[in-house]
């Protein structure tokens, strides 16, 4: 393991190896470390290719350890503590959404500015905006304001004043994410292909144009600004409490605590799983992933059977609520009580599971997995990665880096079963995507990741994409849980005892 750490200042921390050992023994009970992608992290901003410790920040107060990791955006990595607090750390200076959105703290983590009571428990990022959940069930959000919708804003107004090449560099960066063949080098120019997420090429480009500018204008003082800094307190219909929360490009789902799924944002390609494509949904929405009425009598037996289906047509969702959500790039998936997996949204490379390219727009089951209980799902740019109870790993969509895990680089429209040797007697307990590369926490605690890693985002020491799992070091902690950010990994770890 690189012996570094994140978040040191030299304001009586010291530095070196020494630091890192004395910072192992004062969290004991939980630490985080990093790999990967962030600018800001490091003041030469170079990748981190090993995992690296990432300290509290003093000015949290002593006594106060980790609590989970949550990923983050494109630029910017989110944890929570164990008082509550967001703690995020990541780009430097004015790189668009990162930068704002981030908290704009840099290479030291620092507590988010929510409003001073709010205790966080859950959160998520995309590329644009971010998302997260209070212990009474309330949510926030801020960011690009396509993905925050109408509600009691918090913070000073001055921290909208942005400039217009925040814009500009928006456009540049999406038209980035929107090519397989990118390799993640930039675009120099704002057009967007013809499988953008407007749709449509120029003309799709456009009317997204329009769009921004116009809900700007109703939200804004300037016409210009398409994003905001001040976090949203989000409007919810009355008894709603939100238990957690998982964000997409340009779309969010939050599930409640009684298990119904919410959603907001875009919804071009279905991803919010309402029935059209549905491009700005302003206000959270119920998203229909289970209609009870449709198992009549046969409810319990589809329960006590895992799945039903009819002549071909027609599944029955097994199940009566949700209990597991994720976000994709331009799609999303839904875990139903009974372990039945839904998606909906782009399925252009496969990741919906349905065995075509085409898109979901509205919640449908897998059916290749009904009779298989799936237990965790997360999504990345272009694939979906599932956990099943029994511990095994199943992928599908696109794999043009390796991401799907399968051994080769062709895209998968049904979920494969990963039959690498290196998972093999390994039980799958936990499961999270980054843009391009994938990542599992087994139940004795060992790391795999795989995919992309011209950033070091695998953890593995060097720059060479994995078209397998590939276990990552982390000398004898145990692995807690994992969450990815589009170009970084970050581990919830305990120290030995």
């Amino acid at each position: 393991m690189s012996r570094k750490s994140i978040g040191m200042n030299g304001e009586g921390r010291g530095g070196g190896e020494e630091s890192v050992e004395m910072e192992g023994v004062r969290d004991r009970e939980k630490l985080i470390f990093m790999w990967g992608y962030l600018p800001g992290a490091l003041p030469q901003r170079s990748p981190l290719l090993s995992p690296v410790v990432v300290r509290l920040p003093p000015s949290i107060g002593p006594g106060t350890s980790w609590k989970d990791v949550c990923g983050g955006g494109c630029g910017f990595a989110m944890a929570i503590s164990d008082s509550g607090k967001l703690i995020t750390w990541g780009s430097t200076d004015d790189l668009g959404q990162s930068y704002v959105t981030s908290g704009k703290h840099g290479e030291t983590p620092e507590p988010f500015p929510l409003p001073g009571e709010a205790s966080i428990v859950n959160a998520a990022a995309c590329w644009a905006h971010c998302v997260a959940v209070t212990e009474g069930g309330e949510v926030y959000t801020w960011g690009w304001k396509e993905c925050v919708p109408s509600g009691k804003v918090f913070g000073d107004p001055s921290m909208l004043s942005l400039e217009k090449e925040v814009s500009e560099r928006q456009s540049s960066f999406l038209t980035e994410q929107v090519s397989p063949r990118s390799q993640g080098s930039k675009s120099s120019g704002g057009a967007v292909s013809g499988t953008d997420i407007g749709g449509g090429g120029e003309e799709g480009t456009k009317r997204r144009r329009i769009s921004l500018a116009k809900q700007a204008a109703e939200s804004s003082s300037s016409g210009d600004e398409t994003l905001s800094a001040l976090p949203c307190l989000v409007t919810l219909n009355p008894g709603v409490r939100i238990a957690t929360v998982a964000a997409g490009g340009r779309h969010t789902l939050a599930l409640s605590d009684i298990g119904q799924v919410w959603g907001w944002g875009y919804g071009g390609e279905g991803q919010l799983g309402l029935g059209s494509r549905i491009r700005m949904v302003s206000s959270p929405h119920p998203i229909p992933c289970i209609d009870s009425s449709t198992f009549g009598k046969d409810r319990s037996l589809a329960l006590s059977r895992g799945s039903l289906g009819s002549e071909g047509h027609g599944f029955r969702v097994p199940g009566s609520y949700v209990k597991g959500i994720a976000c994709g790039g331009r799609h999303s998936a839904v875990i139903t009580d009974a372990g039945a997996l839904l998606t909906f949204g782009w399925g252009l490379y496969g990741q919906c599971g349905q065995g075509s390219t085409d898109d979901e727009l509205s919640p449908t089951c897998v059916s290749s997995l009904l009779g298989i209980r799936i237990e965790g799902v997360a999504a990345g740019l272009w694939h979906t990665v599932c956990i099943s109870a029994d511990g095994d790993v199943y992928a599908f969509g696109g794999n043009q880096f390796g991401q799907l895990g399968t051994g080769a680089e062709q895209a998968e429209t049904l979920p494969r079963l990963l039959d690498a040797p290196s998972l093999e007697n390994m039980h799958a307990k936990i499961v999270a995507c980054g843009a391009r590369h994938s990542t599992i926490v087994t139940e004795d605690s060992k790391v795999f990741c795989w995919g992309w890693n011209k950033y070091g985002q695998l953890g593995l020491g060097d720059v060479i994409d994995r078209n397998i799992p590939s276990q990552v070091a982390i000398d004898g902690y145990v692995a807690k849980n994992v969450a990815c950010g589009w170009w970084h990994t970050l581990l919830l770890a305990e120290s030995p005892t």
